[in-house]
């Protein structure tokens, strides 16, 4: 199994946080005798002319190296990459897993993309010019405000312990050197997934061209999990199960659920870690293969 974690923000932490609150721990808690995790490295000077195709060609070099067949877990941005990558080499990728992932952003708007939807191009253009040809995170976390207030933090992690507690207090350090741990990004990928993903809504549509080809969803057939948060305001539950009706899978090849959370909460909350991938890791189990 391979995660794909997020080419945003952050750093791949939001999978592996602390104790209670790693995907990666409950996945192999769950069986997943073999397990990789992708780490996006921050975008150096050299790396400022890098797209969408570059990404998936390394991509396409890890699963290679990892004998070139894969059970693909996509993480938020990370998730419709997998899906393009699945899409693209679909004897490669034996089952897809996405999980709060943007997919058709008509389907539902969220704030995340609302926010894209009112701002012009030219102000993403700024930002990547701000920062000669890459997008620097520590100018991006301004635009987020204080996501690391004890309340956000304890509501994330879906977590027990008192504000204020000692066990607080050591799963707020976590999660305040997560959040302030920011990567930098290729300008070129920012403004492609900008605007191939939220403006033009092109996986929807039809028109996403990766690494020469035209993505047809409806020609991919492998077996896909959907978890999506109820209280996501990054991505909506709508903009991921659209996959369902645009890929050629069986019906009984896939499966959605809903976990009563945040987008953060479906990778660091304890509930959803407890509750919602233990099944996942028992799904890909049992298909076999």
């Amino acid at each position: 199994m391979l995660l794909c974690t997020p080419l945003a923000l952050h750093g791949t932490a939001i999978a592996d946080l602390a104790a209670e609150h790693s995907l990666v721990a409950t996945l192999c808690g769950a069986g997943i005798e073999r397990l990789f995790m992708i780490d996006w490295r921050s975008a150096s000077a050299e790396m400022r002319f890098l797209g969408i195709d570059d990404y998936l060609a390394d991509l396409n070099v890890l699963v290679d190296q990892l004998g070139g067949r894969v059970d693909l877990v996509g993480l938020c941005q990370g998730g419709w990459l997998s899906l393009v990558y699945a899409a693209r080499f679909p004897t490669k990728v034996r089952r897809l897993v996405m999980a709060g992932a943007p997919v058709d952003i008509a389907a539902r708007q969220s704030g995340l993309s609302a926010i894209a939807e009112a701002t012009a191009l030219a102000v993403f253009q700024s930002l990547v010019d701000l920062g000669d040809g890459r997008v620097m995170g520590s100018d991006v976390a301004k635009f987020w405000g204080n996501a690391a207030d004890p309340d956000g933090i304890r509501e994330a992690l879906q977590t027990k312990h008192l504000i204020g507690s000692p066990d607080f207090a050591r799963l707020e350090a976590a999660f305040k050197n997560w959040n302030s741990w920011t990567i930098d990004i290729p300008g070129t990928y920012y403004l492609e997934v900008v605007e191939k993903l939220y403006k033009r809504n092109e996986l929807a549509t039809g028109s996403f061209v990766a690494l020469g080809q035209k993505i047809e969803l409806s020609r991919l057939r492998i077996p896909i999990y959907l978890l999506a948060g109820s209280d996501d305001d990054v991505v909506a539950p709508e903009q991921l199960f659209a996959v369902e009706r645009l890929v050629g899978t069986q019906p009984d090849h896939l499966r959605h659920e809903v976990a009563p959370c945040n987008h953060l909460g479906l990778f660091m909350g304890k509930l959803t870690l407890d509750e919602y991938w233990p099944r996942i890791a028992r799904w890909t189990k049992e298909l076999g293969g």
